[in-house]
């Protein structure tokens, strides 16, 4: 595996590539950013993957400079599953100079969810993506559905600005107990990684419910909510929504049996924990 920092390097490198699959991180890599590398491989070759800790996309006081750094663990678990190029720049590389020019998502996808609780924090993920785009230029690019939003607003971004690489979306890998993998699951102490998965099974309930015929979305919205907070938890949302728009979906969508998705983030601790299923 060749380990490359600068975009000049890495364009020398790929010239000439026609179907390679990217996948993009942050690091810190576990079972689920492996499983993406291998979906990739399954959708072109070579495998390119990238690890960089974007700054842009964190919020003042969140985890800049204490998120996990695991480099040299990283570089052999892709170096095992064949990576072809590992592009890691550092931030003198990728942003030489200010990013003044910036992504900026719609406001009723980009600043809902998780952008009402992170303001700025998908300007900041389709900034580095499509700078990421520009620098790799793959046919195709894997992304998890566990980030579900910013994977529904990755693709929209990459099909009206008609960029030449498909979106391929990954299923979320979970430990044994539910819980979905992430690189800030590690903050967690070992009576919280115990309670983690509950909030996986708060999500299964409102999916259940709803299966049932229990439409009142507000009631098991905040039904769920509390019973995590009861727990010790601190919610920040539970949310049913189309899948196709990630908007509240109407009495009418209910009545047709538009496919919809609950998302939830909640802070465990210090540590907040973002997942969803699809209903």
């Amino acid at each position: 595996m060749k380990i490359i920092s600068s975009i000049e390097e890495l364009r020398d490198q790929l010239s000439g590539q026609l179907r390679t699959s990217f996948v993009p991180t942050m690091g810190n890599l576990h079972e689920g950013h492996l499983s993406l590398m291998r979906l990739a491989r399954k959708h072109g070759d070579p495998v390119v993957a990238s690890i960089f800790v974007n700054r842009l996309q964190f919020g003042p006081g969140e985890d800049f400079e204490k998120y996990p750094r695991t480099f040299q663990a990283d570089v052999e678990k892709l170096e095992k599953e064949g990576v072809y190029v590992l592009f890691a720049p550092t931030e003198k590389d990728l942003y030489p100079e200010p990013q003044e020019f910036r992504i900026r998502p719609p406001e009723d996808l980009g600043n809902t969810l998780e952008g009402e609780f992170r303001p700025g924090f998908f300007t900041g993920v389709t900034t580095v993506v499509m700078k990421l785009f520009a620098c790799v230029q793959p046919r195709v690019a894997v992304f998890g559905k566990k980030d579900y939003q910013q994977l529904m607003i990755i693709r929209n971004m990459s099909r009206q600005f008609a960029l030449p690489t498909e979106i391929i979306a990954a299923e979320t890998y979970r430990a044994e107990d539910g819980l979905a993998l992430s690189s800030r699951n590690m903050y967690l102490s070992a009576p919280e990684r115990a309670e983690a998965p509950a909030l996986y099974r708060a999500l299964n309930f409102v999916a259940s419910e709803m299966r049932a015929g229990h439409l009142d979305i507000y009631q098991l919205e905040h039904q769920a909510m509390d019973e995590l907070a009861k727990r010790g938890w601190n919610p920040d949302y539970i949310s049913i929504r189309k899948r196709i728009d990630l908007q509240p979906p109407s009495a009418g969508d209910l009545a047709q049996g538009t496919p919809l998705v609950v998302l939830a983030a909640a802070k465990l601790g210090g540590t907040r924990l973002i997942d969803n299923l699809e209903i």
